[in-house]
C-alpha cells in the first residue's frame, strides 16, 4: 500500500504533526471562548514547518487539498493596496476561499486633515523625527486617498466575503507601524501641528466597519461572529445613519458580539448617545449566544448597565462579559437573573462596585441561584472608592496600550516586512500555488514574543481567561463540614479586593475547590 492509498483522516493526523493546528472556533460555553488571551494572534508556523507544508501541497492534488486548511482557515489582510491585492488573489481561487473561517481586517489610522501637508510637517526634521522617511508618509497618504476614492476596498471586500462561503468570524483590528506611532506621539506633544496633519482612528474604524458590513449583507454571508478590540463610538454612531433594516439584518444573524470601546475623551457621553442604537441592535439579536462589551481599564464607564442593554433578555445566551464598569450590585444580579436558565459563563473584568454595594451579595446570588453557571471570571474587580484612591495616588492600572503611546508593543515597520513577502506570495498565487501564510502579509505573532513584527493593537482583550492551573476544574469541591457554604468565608470587607481573594471567589461561586487547609476532625 502506498501513501496515496491511506485514508484522508490518517493523512490529516500525520500532517498535524508537522503543521500548526488549523484554527478551530471555540465553543461559546467554554471559559476559553472569551479568554483574555484569545485576541492574541496565533504564533506563525516555524519556517521549516511552513516549507514542509508548502512542499507537501505541491506533491499532488490530494495533498494540496489536505494541506490547504492549514494555510487558509484564517486570513488576515491590511487596508493597503498590497493587502487588498492579496485578498483578491485568495478570493479568486475557490478551493482556497471556501476554507476560510475567520477574516481579520487590520486597519491603520486615517490621515484626515492636511493630507497634502505631511511633507511640510517633516521637512524641518526635528531630532525626534530625524530618521523618518518623508516619502513613506506621502505614499501612505496618497494610497489611502485613492483606495477610498475609487472604492477599491469595497470592491475587493465584496468579492472576498462572497467567496468565503464557510466564513464564521470577522474582526476589525487597529494597527500601526513604528513610524506612524512616532509621528502620532510627536503630533500629540505639539498641539499646533494638528493644523498640519491629523491622524484619526474614528474615520478609519467607521469606513472599515461600513464596507465590511455592506459586504456581509451583499453576500448573505453565513458569518455570525463579529469582534473588534478597539471600536470607536463615533464609528458606531455613524452607522445609525444607515437604514434600520440594514442593522437589524446583521444583528439577527449574530451569535456572538465582542466589542471593546475606546475614546480619548467623553466616553460616557458618547456611549450614552449610542443608547437608542444599542437597544435596536440588542433587541434584534435574537440568536445571540455570547456578548462582551468592554472599556479601558483606567477609565471605567459610569453609565448604568441597562443604559446599554435595556433589560433585553436573550433566550440563547451562554456567555456574558463586561469590562471596566462602575456598577451597583443589583445591576449585575438583575442581568444574571434574566439569564439564569441559560448562562454558563460570566465575566466581570475590572468591574468596580459603587458605594453601598458588596461583592458578597453578588457572589452569593451567583452561587445559590445561577445553577447552570460553570465558570466566572473576576479579574481585577474592586470597589470604586479604593480604585479612585489608588488612581489619585498615581497607581498604574494595567491596561492594553493606546495607539501611539510609548508603551505600545511596536517594532519594525510593517511595510518593510510586506515588501519582503508580497512578491513571493503573488508569484505563488499567480502560478496556482498558495503561499504558506494565511494571507501573505506579516506573519501573525505572539505579542509576548520578541519577533520583529508590527502587531495589531490588542485593545480590551475581549475574551475570558482560560482556566488557570490554580483553578483546576477537576479538583473536587470540599464542603469542609459546611464551612465553605457560608458567605463569611469570602472575607469581603467592602473596601478592597485582593488578587488572592478574587481567585478564591471564582472557585467559591462555582463550587470548584477549597484552597484553605482545614483540619478535619
Amino acid at each position: 500500500m502506498g501513501i496515496l492509498d491511506l485514508a484522508d483522516e490518517l493523512l490529516r493526523i500525520i500532517l498535524e504533526h508537522v503543521a500548526s493546528e488549523p484554527e478551530k472556533l471555540i465553543s461559546l460555553d467554554r471559559r476559553a471562548y472569551l479568554s483574555q488571551e484569545s485576541f492574541k494572534p496565533h504564533p506563525p508556523p516555524e519556517p521549516d514547518q511552513a516549507q514542509t507544508i508548502a512542499d507537501f501541497r505541491l506533491t499532488c492534488r490530494k495533498f494540496s487539498d489536505l494541506g490547504v486548511i492549514h494555510q487558509f482557515s484564517r486570513v488576515t489582510t491590511r487596508f493597503s493596496r498590497r493587502g487588498l491585492r492579496r485578498l483578491e488573489n485568495i478570493a479568486s481561487q475557490p478551493h482556497i476561499a471556501e476554507r476560510v473561517k475567520k477574516f481579520s481586517y487590520m486597519v491603520p489610522f486615517f490621515y484626515v486633515e492636511g493630507r497634502e501637508r505631511v511633507q511640510e510637517l517633516l521637512l524641518p526634521r526635528p531630532e525626534s523625527l530625524s530618521s523618518l522617511d518623508v516619502s513613506h508618509f506621502q505614499q501612505k497618504v496618497n494610497e489611502q486617498r485613492e483606495i477610498v476614492r475609487t472604492r477599491e476596498d469595497a470592491r475587493v471586500l465584496n468579492l472576498a466575503i462572497s467567496a468565503f462561503t464557510s466564513l464564521q468570524h470577522v474582526q476589525i483590528l487597529r494597527v500601526q507601524d513604528q513610524e506612524d506611532g512616532r509621528l502620532i506621539n510627536y503630533i500629540r506633544q505639539h498641539d499646533e501641528l494638528n493644523q498640519l496633519v491629523e491622524l484619526k482612528w474614528p474615520p478609519a474604524c467607521f469606513h472599515s466597519a461600513k464596507t465590511i458590513g455592506a459586504a456581509l449583507l451583499e453576500a448573505r454571508s453565513p458569518c455570525s461572529r463579529f469582534s473588534s478590540p478597539m471600536l470607536s463610538p463615533q464609528s458606531v454612531l455613524g452607522a445609525a445613519s444607515n437604514p434600520p433594516t440594514t442593522l437589524n439584518l446583521l444583528a439577527e444573524r449574530l451569535t456572538c458580539l465582542e466589542l471593546h470601546f475606546d475614546d480619548g475623551t467623553d466616553l460616557d457621553i458618547r456611549m450614552r448617545q449610542l443608547s437608542s442604537l444599542s437597544k435596536a441592535i440588542f433587541t434584534a439579536a435574537k440568536n445571540i449566544e455570547a456578548v462582551h462589551i468592554g472599556f479601558p481599564s483606567h477609565r471605567p464607564l459610569t453609565l448604568r448597565l441597562e443604559e446599554i442593554f435595556h433589560n433585553v433578555k436573550w433566550d440563547k445566551l451562554q456567555a456574558f462579559g463586561v469590562q471596566a464598569w462602575r456598577l451597583d450590585a443589583d445591576e449585575i444580579i438583575g442581568l444574571a437573573r434574566r439569564h439564569r436558565e441559560t448562562l454558563r459563563g460570566l465575566r466581570l473584568r475590572d468591574v468596580l462596585l459603587k458605594e453601598g454595594s458588596r461583592w458578597k451579595d453578588v457572589l452569593s446570588f451567583l452561587r445559590d441561584d445561577m445553577t447552570r453557571l460553570d465558570w466566572v471570571s473576576l479579574r481585577r474587580i474592586d470597589y470604586e472608592k479604593h480604585f479612585d484612591e489608588q488612581m489619585f495616588l498615581g497607581a498604574e492600572v494595567p491596561d492594553d496600550p493606546l495607539a501611539g503611546s510609548e508603551s505600545s508593543d511596536e517594532s519594525e515597520d510593517w511595510d518593510l516586512h510586506e515588501d519582503e513577502q508580497d512578491d513571493a506570495l503573488d508569484d505563488n498565487l499567480d502560478n496556482g500555488h498558495e503561499a504558506d501564510e494565511s494571507d501573505g502579509s506579516v506573519a501573525e505573532t505572539d505579542p509576548d514574543s520578541d519577533a520583529d513584527t508590527d502587531e495589531p493593537e490588542q485593545g480590551g482583550n475581549l475574551h475570558f481567561p482560560p482556566m488557570s492551573p490554580d483553578t483546576p476544574a477537576s479538583v473536587p469541591w470540599c464542603n469542609c463540614n459546611g464551612h465553605m457554604d457560608s458567605v463569611d468565608v469570602l472575607g469581603d470587607d467592602g473596601i478592597m479586593v485582593t488578587n488572592q481573594q478574587r481567585r478564591f471567589w471564582e472557585k467559591w461561586v462555582v463550587r470548584k475547590t477549597c484552597t484553605e487547609q482545614h483540619s478535619h476532625k
